[in-house]
């Protein structure tokens, strides 16, 4: 298995499981993150890591290169971004734990969730441009709104390697935990997460999601729709 899942208690654990070739993506990867990511009904939170010395290198550059049509690449390409789209669509928190590389699709994955803790050795980057390719899931869009135009373009450009101490300076990431600690604080976050009211988090995470893209006037509207929601979901604790 390239990659492995297991819930408990609400918080669903995925690993990403090459660690001979630091995680790095192939349609196998692919097709197992995703059948993990629907498997994750049930939970309130998801952590997402990487088994071996890194959370995901990136796409497998010596895969050989597919012998595929246009319309077959394009399929490829739109299944990689399906993991950003089931993510985002998690009603509850998903939270990447990186350590080691989060290079090319392993910072794209990365940045689709909703919080990243970080060992205090991890890089991140998109070397794309450097090997002649483009960036795939979404980050033209959530890379801007994260870290602003212009330094998103340095990012894609130059493609230079950022620390995990950087990323936070820039907000890239949330949380950097000493080496070795990324998988246990995270997991600390998804029970704290986990155990609260899930209506709330859900309703909550959606309309920041939403709200970057929204007029004032329609985050208004969001607030008014959700405080009605959550009045009615039984979840409000008196005092």
């Amino acid at each position: 298995m390239v990659v492995d899942y297991e819930c408990r208690d609400g918080v669903a654990r995925i690993h990403l499981n090459r660690p001979e070739r630091l995680n790095a993506v192939v349609p196998a990867l692919t097709e197992g993150l995703l059948k993990a990511l629907d498997q994750a009904v049930e939970a309130r939170a998801i952590v997402l890591a990487g088994r071996g010395r890194a959370f995901c290198s990136g796409h497998d550059l010596k895969e050989p290169t597919p012998d595929e049509t246009s319309l077959e690449t394009r399929r490829r390409l739109e299944q990689i971004q399906d993991v950003t789209r089931r993510i985002r669509a998690f009603p509850g928190i998903v939270i990447a734990a990186v350590h080691g590389y989060a290079l090319g699709a392993g910072c794209e994955f990365a940045l689709a969730c909703d919080l990243i803790v970080a060992d205090e050795q991890a890089q991140f980057g998109f070397p794309e441009v450097e090997v002649g390719l483009s960036v795939t899931g979404g980050i033209s869009a959530l890379l801007p709104k994260i870290v602003g135009p212009a330094k998103a373009k340095e990012l894609l450009v130059l493609g230079e390697r950022i620390s995990a101490g950087q990323a936070a300076a820039t907000g890239l990431i949330n949380r950097v935990v000493p080496a070795g600690e990324h998988e246990k604080v995270a997991l600390e976050l998804a029970a704290r997460i986990a155990a609260r009211p899930p209506v709330a988090t859900s309703l909550a995470k959606q309309a920041l999601d939403r709200g970057l893209d929204s007029t004032l006037e329609e985050a208004l509207a969001t607030e008014v729709d959700h405080a009605i929601l959550t009045s009615v979901s039984g979840e409000y604790r008196h005092g």
